[in-house]
């Protein structure tokens, strides 16, 4: 009797603390902000560190999300219809495509069509990458009115990504940095390897600022640290910040975070620690490094706005929207999303999560 009496104790309390769960849980979730109901109102005192009012997101996933699909061939249409549909979420900032060699980069062979047939829209950047100053041209041609270049701070990476050591991408970088000058196009730079290495294993912090601050005095008015393999922690990401930014303000600097060990949301928070106050992030979890083996994505953009939504931070982002967008490529690629944030409320929308 006394069990019985227990169990029907229980099940009742449990009832109720459901009901009372779901309640919230629906109130806070509604489709039209999809924000969390556990932290309405978060005080940024209980912090060790100052936030900011507000971070800006670099979307990558129609050029470092798409570049690594090899499974399912994504059409020159899709892939204009994904970023104009970015471009609807709020983002400032999407990295449309990348004017590379098609044999090296197949999946970025349409990149002229790519960036003359989406829908520019003001206030936001396109930018796009390039390796050498053909490229440049080409991608000048096309219009574009941002750039991007990269190198890595391991000598091993270095060469398998771009086939030249560090000091030779540099000598590729000047010209490129010349004549975007003159033709008042923006520069912005990547450092691949900020913490480790596929080939050299371990990276040095203080070789991560040195080649940091290399592409800064180039005239980058940003610097994307790239964890490419995701084996970054909240130490050893600090460890390289406290490096970097002895060499360059924080407010030139972003994180470029794969979560391939699930660690880039606790990197990212990491960095708002050392002022880092921009990040690139890719919708659905898309993405890799064709040259880094084994790489999972680029964190994604969903989980990323969900953490500042509860610290408080503006991001300017559509949540709804921006689910609306990486469940549209994932279908194109025929898997769910990657996101974890994205996955969740997809299946509340379903009904699937009650």
């Amino acid at each position: 009797m006394a069990n019985r009496t227990c169990n029907s104790l229980s099940k009742g309390i449990i009832n109720t603390i459901y009901k009372n769960i779901n309640k919230i849980y629906k109130q806070g979730f509604a489709i039209n902000n999809l924000s969390s109901p556990y932290t309405p109102s978060f005080d940024p005192k209980v912090l060790p560190f100052n936030l900011p009012k507000s971070v800006k997101l670099v979307e990558v996933g129609p050029r470092d999300g798409l570049q690594n699909e090899k499974n399912v061939i994504v059409t020159t249409d899709e892939k204009i219809q994904l970023i104009n549909k970015l471009s609807k979420t709020g983002l400032r900032s999407i990295e449309s495509t990348a004017f590379v060699h098609p044999k090296f980069v197949p999946q970025m062979a349409d990149n002229k069509d790519v960036y003359t047939g989406i829908e520019k829209v003001e206030g936001i950047s396109y930018p796009v990458l390039v390796p050498k100053i053909d490229y440049y041209n080409k991608a000048k041609e096309a219009g574009v009115k941002e750039v991007a270049i990269f190198t890595s701070a391991t000598e091993g990476f270095c060469r398998k990504n771009i086939g030249c050591s560090i000091e030779e991408s540099f000598e590729r970088f000047i010209p490129i940095a010349e004549q975007s000058k003159k033709d008042n196009i923006k520069l912005r730079g990547y450092v691949s390897c900020v913490v480790g290495c596929p080939y050299d294993g371990y990276t040095d912090p203080k070789k991560v600022a040195e080649v940091a601050k290399r592409l800064y005095d180039l005239g980058c008015y940003e610097i994307s640290l790239g964890d490419t393999i995701g084996v970054g922690t909240a130490g050893s990401i600090s460890l390289m910040l406290s490096e970097v930014t002895k060499l360059i303000p924080s407010s030139a600097l972003a994180g470029h975070y794969h979560d391939t060990y699930g660690q880039a949301v606790a990197n990212i928070l990491a960095s708002l620690s050392y002022g880092v106050t921009t990040f690139d992030s890719s919708v659905a979890g898309l993405g890799g490094c064709p040259y880094a083996k084994g790489a999972s994505g680029n964190v994604s953009t969903e989980d990323v706005v969900y953490l500042m939504q509860g610290l408080g931070i503006e991001t300017g982002i559509n949540m709804e929207m921006l689910i609306d967008v990486g469940e549209y490529i994932s279908n194109i690629l025929g898997r769910p999303p990657i996101s974890k944030v994205a996955r969740a409320f997809l299946n509340k929308r379903t009904g699937t999560l009650k």
